[in-house]
């Protein structure tokens, strides 16, 4: 008897999606990860814009990773036109990142994925009983704002950042201020994993997954860094940016207007797991102390882990920050300017690590430094296949094949995937082919 399981919409996820499984008797003949939002058409914007107008563009791309694609941005507008930027750029870029890794996280965490273990359908229903855990929640989010504000310019879509360096650096009583919040929040984020290791287990799906995550050069981030790790049934290939791009496969799907991506023919996974899986062993202080309450194992062959990841994440955030912060204090903050710029044609890429996996931009400049191509590749694009694969696995795996458990499952998985649909459209000729 044939059967089709269809989630129409995909509540608790950011933009528009669904899913669609199709069943003959209880065996997997189709699965779709349905990307539906409207086509965003930002790479086509941006060009023959001017380098210095097309980070506030592309920020637009996303509110909750909107500094992930503004800092990334300038990250490849300076490869291309071989910027140096300073020592303390770098790291005022890296605490805008544990910024945004933090707000991210706790909306996900707290307002998204959480009402599933509670047996709620939303936050708002989850709030009438569970108010103490939402405003937990929406403390550490608002931490994760306040220090994107405090460095960025703004909460979101930072106006701070330039290529080069930084409009101007925050005030001591700003850091002042931000160290009192980080304190706070570190007793908030123990909180957080003491309710995330009290939950029931969610070991409904297991799968050999493919990972990927940015290579820092130095301990565990999500800024620094021009290398890519693949880790393959434990085994892990090192490799640069670039060559992703020459073995990453962008294909188009008649059911979604995110294209699919596979490397050597195998999907794969980014975002907080895969982050662990590849660099796990950087982690320090309390993260580790989080996994082990949390029970994860890596790497992990159970997508629903990516949940407890970004709780570690969480924890190593907020304790590096405060630990960069009090280094900016005792050290105190130079007032320099950004590096100049001489636009000059060729073609900068960058990676970096936004709070649901890895973001590539690949921009191509002519000599007066205004955009003649651009491919830009997020999180939620590269898992398109894998999320997929997920779903298979969880219905094949699962004892009861009723619509509601399959529904359940599948609606759990995705939202552990913590997926950005707006972000993923993109309906373009890969760079590759161009």
């Amino acid at each position: 008897m044939n059967r089709v399981i269809r989630v129409e919409h995909l509540a608790r996820v950011e933009g528009h999606g669904g899913i669609t499984v199709e069943l003959d008797r209880d065996t997997v003949r189709g699965v779709q990860f349905d990307v539906f939002e409207g086509l965003r058409l930002i790479e086509g914007l941006v060009k023959g814009r001017s380098f210095e107008d097309v980070p506030q563009i592309v920020s637009r791309i996303c509110a909750i990773c909107s500094v992930a694609h503004a800092v990334t941005c300038i990250k490849a507008i300076e490869n291309a036109f071989d910027v140096i930027p300073s020592e303390q750029t770098v790291r005022l870029r890296d605490l805008l990142f544990r910024g945004e890794n933090i707000e991210s996280h706790a909306l996900h965490l707290f307002l998204l994925a959480l009402p599933d273990y509670l047996g709620f359908p939303s936050a708002t229903a989850m709030a009438a009983e569970h108010r103490n855990v939402v405003e937990l929640g929406l403390r550490l989010k608002k931490l994760g704002n306040t220090i994107q504000e405090t460095i960025g310019g703004r909460a979101i879509h930072p106006v701070n950042c330039v290529v080069g360096g930084f409009g101007g650096a925050p005030s001591v009583n700003q850091l002042t201020r931000l160290r009192t919040d980080l304190q706070r929040g570190l007793r908030d984020c123990e909180r957080a994993i003491d309710l995330w290791a009290s939950l029931a287990p969610t070991d409904f799906c297991h799968s050999d997954t493919v990972y990927a995550a940015l290579t820092p050069p130095s301990g565990y981030g999500y800024y620094q860094g021009s290398e890519i790790t693949m880790l393959t049934r434990g085994i892990p290939r090192v490799m640069p940016a670039e060559e992703l791009h020459l073995h990453n496969r962008e294909t188009t799907i008649t059911h979604s207007h995110a294209r699919h991506s596979s490397f050597d023919g195998r999907p794969f996974m980014v975002g907080a797991l895969g982050r662990l899986a590849v660099n796990g062993e950087k982690l320090a202080g309390g993260a580790v102390t989080a996994m082990q309450q949390l029970g994860l194992e890596l790497p992990s062959d159970n997508p629903m882990d990516n949940n407890k990841a970004q709780v570690v994440e969480l924890m190593f955030d907020i304790e590096h920050a405060l630990a960069e912060v009090d280094s900016l204090l005792n050290e105190g903050l130079r007032r320099e300017r950004a590096t100049s710029v001489r636009p000059r044609e060729g073609m900068g890429l960058a990676v970096t690590e936004a709070p649901r996996g890895l973001l590539s931009y690949r921009l191509g400049f002519d000599g007066e430094g205004r955009v003649t191509s651009a491919n830009i590749i997020t999180p939620t694009a590269f898992n398109a296949s894998s999320v997929e694969d997920h779903f298979a696995h969880a219905v094949t795996q699962s004892p009861d094949k009723s619509t509601a458990a399959l529904t359940h499952r599948l609606e759990m998985i995705a939202r552990a995937y913590d997926p950005c649909i707006s972000c993923s459209v993109h309906v373009v000729q890969s760079q590759r082919d161009t």
